[in-house]
C-alpha cells in the first residue's frame, strides 16, 4: 500500500513538474513576444519622432517661404504650463553650467549694488519701494529644445512630463496667478462708475488686461507644490491676495483677492488642460473666473481664453490666445462677448480682440475693441460698423489693384506688424503699461512680475513657511544658480512623492488649509471658497514642505 502510494507520489510530481516546464516555455514565448513588441514600439515611437520633426521643419519652412518674414515675437505659455512629475532629464541641466560661467557682468554688480542702495530707503511717503530688477539676469536658452523632451514622451498624457529648469521663470504659477492684479486700477475705475454699461466695460477691460503680462514671456512658472501658499497685500493698488495649491493630481491653484477698503473681491481657480498638436501645445485654463462689487451687489463671471504654444519643435516659440470669452453681469443681466482672435496664416489678426457688450434684452450697446498685448478700445455700435464697411471696401479696392501682380512681387504682411486702427470717437479703455528697460534680460517680466518674489526681513517674519518666495529652487534660479535650482527641484519633486506615499489613504490628499471645495453661487459650477479666517491665521502650525 505505501509502495502504491509513493509510486503515484511519483507520478504525481513528474506530471507537475513537466506541467512547471511547460508554462516555463510559455513564459519564456510570452517574454519574446513581448520584448518583440516593445522593440517594434520603440522603433515606431522613433520613426514617429523623426517624421513629426521632419514634417514641422518642412511646415515651418513653408510658412516662412509664404510669409516672408520673422516669426511673431516670442512668448510662452504660462496658466497652462506643463506640469512636472519624474524628474528624468537632469543630464540636460549640467551643460548649462558652460552658459552661465562669467555671466555676472560689471553691469550685474552695479545693478546689485543699486538694489542695496534702495534698500536703504524702502519706503517713499509712506508706501512701500518695491524693487526694479531681478538678483541676476536670465541664462540663454539657446543650446536647449522643448522638442528634445516631448520626443521622448510621445503618447505620454502632458501632465507626466518634466520641463528641465533651464525653461523655467524663477516664479511659482501661484505668483504667476497674482498677475491677474496687475490692473486692479480698472477693478477701482468700476467702482466710481455709476452706470451699469461703464462697469462692464471695465471688467470687459480686466478680463483682457489680465493675460497680458504673458506677452513675450518664454519661460514656464515652477509648479507649486501641494500645500504651496503665496499671500501679497499692495497697499499702493489697494488689495491683498492669498492663494494655494489646492490639488497635485490634477493641478488645481485657487485664488482670492480683496480690496483693501472691502469695495471688491476676485477669486477662482485654475485648472490647466493641455494637448500636444504635434509642433505646438494648447492650454485651456479650465476654472471660473468671479469679481464681485459689494457696492452694487453685482458679481461678474468668466473663463479664460485658451493659450498656444506654437514651434515647440523648430523655429522661434511665440504664443497665441484665442477663444470667446463670456462676461455675465448676474444681477443686470448684461453680458459682454470678447473673440480673442487666431493669428492667421499672414498673422493679422494677431493678439486681437473684438466684442460687445449687450443689455438685458440682448442688444447691442456698445462695440470693443483692441489688442491684449497693448490696450482696449469702446465705441458706438453704429460707428464700428461704418468702419468695418470701409475697412472692407478699401481691402477689396487693394486686392483689385494687385490683380495681374505676380506672387513674388507682392508684399507678403509680416506676422504681427499689422497695427490697431484706432476708429475716431473711440473711448480708451486701458493701455499696458510700459515694460522696464531691462525686461529682456530680466525673463520679460513686466516691473509688476519683478516684485513678485522679492523678499525682505519684514516679509519673511509675517509670511509661512509655505510661501512660495521660501522656495529654495526658485530662490537659487532668480540669483542666477542654475545648478542649485536643478538640485532642489529635484529634491522638492522626491520629497513630495515620498510625502504623497506616506499618506494612508488617497482622500488625505484633498486636505487644504486655506480653501474647501464647493459650488460658485453664481454658477453652480464646482470652485474652491476661501476661509476668511486666513487674515486672522495662526503660522504657528504650518508645516515647512520644503
Amino acid at each position: 500500500m505505501t509502495r502504491f502510494k509513493t509510486k503515484h507520489m511519483c507520478v504525481s510530481s513528474s506530471e507537475t513538474c513537466s506541467a512547471f516546464r511547460h508554462c516555463l516555455d510559455l513564459f519564456s514565448k510570452q517574454e519574446g513576444v513581448h520584448n518583440l513588441k516593445l522593440e517594434q514600439e520603440v522603433e515606431k515611437n522613433k520613426i514617429l519622432a523623426e517624421a513629426l520633426q521632419a514634417l514641422a521643419t518642412e511646415h515651418h519652412d513653408l510658412e516662412q517661404s509664404v510669409v516672408r518674414g520673422s516669426s511673431p515675437r516670442s512668448a510662452v505659455v504660462s496658466e497652462d504650463d506643463f506640469y512636472d512629475a519624474l524628474s528624468g532629464y537632469d543630464g540636460l541641466y549640467c551643460s548649462a553650467r558652460s552658459c552661465l560661467a562669467g555671466r555676472m557682468s560689471q553691469e550685474d554688480r552695479r545693478g546689485d549694488e543699486e538694489e542695496e542702495e534702495e534698500k536703504e530707503e524702502s519706503r517713499v511717503n509712506g508706501v512701500k519701494k518695491h524693487r526694479t530688477s531681478l538678483p541676476a539676469q536670465m541664462f540663454s536658452r539657446n543650446d536647449f529644445s522643448i522638442w528634445s523632451i516631448l520626443r521622448k514622451c510621445i503618447g505620454m498624457e502632458l501632465s507626466k512630463i518634466t520641463m528641465p529648469v533651464i525653461f523655467n521663470e524663477p516664479l511659482s504659477f501661484l505668483q504667476r496667478l497674482t498677475e491677474y492684479m496687475e490692473h486692479t486700477h480698472l477693478i477701482h475705475q468700476a467702482n466710481v462708475s455709476t452706470d451699469s454699461t461703464e462697469r462692464m466695460k471695465c471688467v470687459a477691460a480686466f478680463t483682457v488686461s489680465a493675460v497680458a503680462s504673458q506677452w513675450e514671456r518664454t519661460g514656464k512658472p515652477f509648479n507649486p507644490l501641494l500645500g504651496e501658499t503665496y499671500e501679497l497685500v499692495r497697499e499702493d493698488l489697494g488689495f491683498r491676495l492669498a492663494s494655494e495649491q489646492v490639488s497635485h493630481h490634477p493641478p488645481v491653484s485657487a485664488f482670492h483677492a480683496e480690496g483693501l477698503q472691502k469695495d471688491f473681491v476676485f477669486h477662482g481657480s485654475i485648472y490647466p488642460k493641455l494637448k500636444f498638436w504635434g509642433k505646438s501645445v494648447e492650454a485651456e485654463p479650465k476654472g471660473i473666473m468671479t469679481l464681485e462689487l459689494p457696492k452694487y451687489n453685482e458679481a461678474y463671471t468668466w473663463t479664460n481664453p485658451t493659450c498656444c504654444v506654437h514651434n515647440i519643435i523648430v523655429g522661434q516659440l511665440w504664443i497665441e490666445q484665442y477663444g470667446n470669452v463670456e462676461v455675465i453681469n448676474h444681477r443686470t443681466g448684461e453680458k459682454c462677448f470678447l473673440t480673442f482672435k487666431p493669428c492667421g496664416l499672414f498673422g493679422k489678426e494677431l493678439h486681437k480682440v473684438e466684442g460687445y457688450i449687450t443689455d438685458k434684452s440682448k442688444k447691442k450697446v456698445c462695440m470693443l475693441y483692441g489688442k491684449w498685448t497693448e490696450c482696449m478700445y469702446a465705441v458706438d455700435p453704429a460707428t464700428f460698423e461704418v468702419h468695418k464697411k470701409n475697412e472692407k471696401k478699401v481691402a477689396e479696392e487693394k486686392k483689385s489693384s494687385k490683380q495681374g501682380t505676380s506672387v513674388d512681387a507682392e508684399e507678403s504682411p509680416q506676422p504681427g506688424s499689422d497695427s490697431l486702427d484706432v476708429i475716431p470717437g473711440s473711448q480708451l479703455l486701458w493701455r499696458i503699461s510700459p515694460r522696464p528697460a531691462n525686461s529682456a534680460q530680466m525673463y520679460s517680466f513686466t516691473s509688476f512680475a519683478m516684485q513678485l518674489n522679492e523678499l525682505d526681513e519684514e516679509t519673511e517674519a509675517v509670511i509661512p513657511k509655505t510661501d512660495c518666495r521660501l522656495r529654495p529652487d526658485i530662490r537659487a534660479m532668480e540669483n542666477g544658480d542654475i545648478d542649485m535650482a536643478s538640485e532642489e527641484k529635484k529634491r522638492l519633486e522626491e520629497k513630495q512623492r515620498a510625502a504623497r506615499k506616506g499618506r494612508s489613504k488617497p482622500e488625505e490628499e484633498c486636505k487644504t488649509r486655506w480653501f474647501q471645495q464647493g459650488s460658485n453661487p453664481y454658477t453652480d459650477g464646482p470652485d474652491w471658497l476661501f476661509s476668511t479666517a486666513y487674515w486672522n491665521r495662526d503660522y504657528s502650525q504650518v508645516p515647512d514642505i520644503y
